[in-house]
């Protein structure tokens, strides 16, 4: 059998596997993060069965859907309203920062990573997921909800910090002098401050650009700017997934919700691909050694992002119901910790036991926090003994 040919096989087991993945996580009303992740170990080294054949389609397929999540992620958002929950939030924002990068910074120079585990690692347990916890408040009605714009507001500075972690991130991966770090910093914040400018006085314009009229004219242009503007900004040491999400900060209005609309399946095939080929490089024989340690480490970090959101919700003078709810949707991790953990791997800059302990860490939250999210409000009912009133609006 040629290569071609055992290449389709595989690809065809790998998405027929996946459709049937997520419609179990849809039955049984989760992510399908966790499932995805869980069959790139099966599939992958030291995995039931090698799927080989698919490594080049896979690499070059999960690069494309980290662009596509974080240009999706910039669609969420216009300029103006990530410059207004920078003004209004940024002090919670420094405290989630805090808070939840020291856990996981500490567990790396305890198991002997050095810096650079420390760095990755601290990214890693400080971001939450913006995709499950959009798809929770959603699923959960609470999109009205008076804490939703504090929890949105804390999610808009982390996405706006990871546009300056991860050029940093990837300049010490490099393994940059201080210098040339500093240099790459500095690019990058010139380069964000810029396009932020551009998307906040000529949105429009570039929104003009990109539209059309004929569907599939749109999706070709939309993709095409969003893979050009990643690959410009790697080139200028700008993380190419920072690209895309300052790309989507530009494009606003109906052309927003029109891209959207247009790019939700590539973005859900290629980003499947992306957390498939992380668990396809993951031996799950190195994952019972660290289960022990992600399990503390979800344990502090759930009650660290329970914390965060309970102290930006009662600044904004939200009920006690409120804030609980909060810091529980603020809980989940998933794709932008497993695309930091990608990085670094993919840099040989990290031992593998970083890999497999990133996993774990990502399966225990991307499914605790949903199910935290979702039965929070009894279980602060019960332990503040208050009652059930549904048109409690003041929490």
């Amino acid at each position: 059998m040629d290569e071609t040919t055992l290449t389709f096989i595989q690809l065809g087991i790998v998405f027929f596997g996946l459709g049937v993945l997520g419609r179990l996580a849809g039955i049984i009303g989760m992510s399908p993060v966790p499932l995805y992740l869980l069959g790139g170990l099966a599939f992958g080294h030291g995995g039931l069965i090698s799927l080989a054949n698919i490594t080049h389609f896979g690499h070059i397929a999960s690069e494309i859907g980290v662009v596509l999540l974080l240009l999706m992620l910039g669609l969420e958002y216009t300029a103006k309203e990530l410059v207004t929950g920078l003004r209004q939030s940024w002090l919670a924002g420094v405290v989630d920062l805090v808070l939840n990068m020291l856990p996981g910074a500490a567990v790396a120079l305890l198991m002997g990573w050095g810096v650079v585990g420390a760095l990755v690692m601290a990214g890693i347990t400080y971001i939450s997921s913006s995709g499950i916890i959009a798809k929770v408040l959603g699923d959960l009605g609470r999109l009205g909800n008076r804490e939703t714009p504090t929890i949105l507001a804390i999610l808009v500075i982390e996405d706006l910090a990871m546009a300056a972690y991860l050029p940093i991130l990837t300049t010490v991966l490099a393994g940059v002098s201080f210098m040339g770090g500093l240099t790459a910093v500095a690019i990058a914040l010139v380069v964000i401050t810029v396009v932020l400018l551009v998307a906040l006085r000529f949105g429009h314009l570039v929104s003009a650009v990109i539209d059309s009229p004929d569907r599939e004219t749109f999706l070709l242009k939309l993709l095409g700017a969003a893979l050009l503007v990643a690959g410009v900004a790697s080139a200028m040491q700008v993380s190419a997934a920072v690209g895309a999400f300052l790309l989507g900060i530009a494009i606003s209005g109906a052309t927003a919700h029109n891209a959207t609309r247009v790019l939700e399946p590539l973005r859900d095939l290629f980003a499947a691909m992306f957390f498939v080929v992380f668990g396809l490089n993951t031996d799950p024989a190195s994952i019972p050694p660290v289960l022990g340690i992600a399990i503390v480490l979800g344990i502090v970090t759930a009650l660290t992002k329970l914390g965060t959101g309970w102290w930006a919700a009662r600044r904004q003078g939200i009920g006690k119901l409120g804030r609980a709810r909060a810091g529980a949707a603020l809980i989940a991790r998933g794709e932008f910790s497993i695309v930091i953990a990608g990085l670094a791997v993919a840099a040989n800059a990290v031992p593998k036991e970083l890999a497999a302990l990133a996993t774990t860490y990502v399966l225990l939250m991307a499914v605790f926090g949903p199910i935290a999210a979702r039965y929070v409000e009894p279980a602060a009912r019960f332990f503040m003994r208050q009652p059930a009133v549904a048109a409690e609006e003041s929490l």
